[in-house]
């Protein structure tokens, strides 16, 4: 936990305002941009918009999520992949095995009929 006990976890005033009074699921996506806040017990079941520097990413938090913050659910860097030999040979091994199943695919469909 890295927040200390005595001053309890955090959790962003104006999201609790946003979902106050209404029902999870009622109301649609909840935007926000505060990624540092603690899901609460209260958020469960609401959907949050949380921006992660770009656009905003579909949160909907579940009983598991309580006292994780929600920037942990938006990632802020895509990735795209490895590169180099070993990922070379992988790709061709792929496409070859993509090719030899469409040929056999296309062999049964074209077997003469009795």
């Amino acid at each position: 936990m890295s927040r200390s006990l005595r001053k309890g976890p955090y959790v962003d005033e104006k999201l609790l305002k946003k979902i106050s009074g209404k029902k999870p699921g009622s109301c649609g996506v909840i935007k926000t941009w505060a990624r540092a806040s603690q899901i609460a017990p209260e958020m469960v079941g609401h959907t949050f918009g949380v921006h992660n520097g770009r656009d905003f990413i579909e949160v909907t938090p579940s009983e598991d999520m309580v006292g994780h913050k929600l920037g942990e659910f938006s990632p802020t860097r895509k990735f795209h992949r490895h590169g180099g030999k070993m990922q070379k040979e992988l790709d061709q091994a792929k496409k070859e095995a993509e090719i030899a199943a469409a040929k056999a695919a296309k062999s049964a469909t074209d077997t003469p009929k009795k």
